[in-house]
């Protein structure tokens, strides 16, 4: 096997992990708001069996449990593969090494969901580390996507700036969702139900569940209104999948608030705020991508070289 043919493998299995993790998000999201979370009283097995009665509440509780164990064995071949080959183990371990740990603490927490009956500590410290896995994988596929075409050589400047921008942005986005989980698991979604006021007011006092949903909905202005900047800059970058990567990830941000304000108006319906956390998931994506390529202008000539020494 080739190294570019071994890298392209990688990254397509990487690729298929990275998008069941999506789906992983997006169901657990489901599980929160139909009130799903206990309806397995015990981990792993749930009210005791293999497979639970067929009851709406156990089966979605369960096939998030079925994804997440099929999850573990998509990640347990990528690391397989990984480590198996010198030139992926290489460019690619620490990166599978990082995600068998966050999914390894993924599992526990999610024991620790059940066990310490929805804690809303626990239940975002699971969210949290979903995200980061959420990352890690997709950093892993792009990585190997990158060292798969080592003849791509990127553009020989960054422009100055450009790289913290993105990497701020991706934290902010990262903050954002979590505090989105914060709401969720906190019932915090209607603390004000009206918009763009809460309860009439433009300034409520900052307290309990109202100060909650105002802090996600003042850091929703802030991401957009910095996405906007980063989009601005990017026009400058010599890359134009950073330049896409920026519109998209400002256009996903946009669409997220009007999401955020129609499931306020409709009373946050379950398929809502699946399509709410879907579009946070998408936007952080986008925002990983971007980053990534910025921070790899004026890197291909070195992987160039790198491939040719093999």
């Amino acid at each position: 096997m080739t190294y570019a043919r071994a890298f392209r493998g990688a990254s397509r299995l990487g690729l298929a992990t990275t998008v069941l993790m999506f789906g992983l998000i997006v169901i657990g999201s489901v599980v929160r708001t139909t009130g799903s979370g206990l309806a397995c009283p015990d981990w792993p097995l749930c009210e005791g069996r293999l497979v639970p009665p067929l009851e709406p509440h156990v089966l979605i509780e369960w096939f998030h449990r079925l994804v997440a164990l099929v999850l573990g064995v998509l990640l347990a071949g990528t690391a397989g593969l990984t480590f198996a080959r010198r030139e992926l183990r290489v460019r690619l371990g620490a990166l599978a090494a990082l995600a068998l740990g966050l999914y390894l603490a993924q599992a526990l927490l999610g024991a620790l969901t059940v066990w310490k009956l929805l804690s809303p500590a626990v239940v975002s410290s699971h969210l949290a580390v979903a995200l980061l896995l959420f990352s890690t994988l997709l950093t892993y596929t792009l990585v190997a996507q990158r060292e798969s075409d080592p003849a791509a050589v990127d553009a020989p400047q960054r422009p100055a700036g450009l790289l913290p921008t993105f990497a701020i942005a991706t934290g902010l986005a990262y903050g954002q969702i979590l505090l989105g989980g914060l709401v969720s698991t906190n019932h915090a979604g209607l603390a004000c139900p009206d918009w763009p006021t809460c309860g009439g007011s433009w300034f409520p006092p900052l307290e309990g569940l109202i100060g909650l949903q105002m802090l996600h909905r003042w850091g929703a202005y802030l991401l957009a209104g910095f996405l906007l900047y980063a989009a601005a800059r990017a026009r400058t970058a010599p890359d134009a999948g950073i330049r896409a990567g920026a519109t998209m990830a400002l256009g996903l941000t946009l669409a997220q608030v009007a999401l955020g304000i129609t499931s306020v108006f409709l009373g946050t319906p379950v398929w809502l705020s699946a399509a709410h956390l879907a579009t946070a998931a998408a936007i952080l994506a986008m925002l990983v991508a971007t980053t990534f390529r910025v921070a790899g202008l004026g890197a291909g000539a070195a992987r160039l070289a790198t491939a040719a020494a093999r």
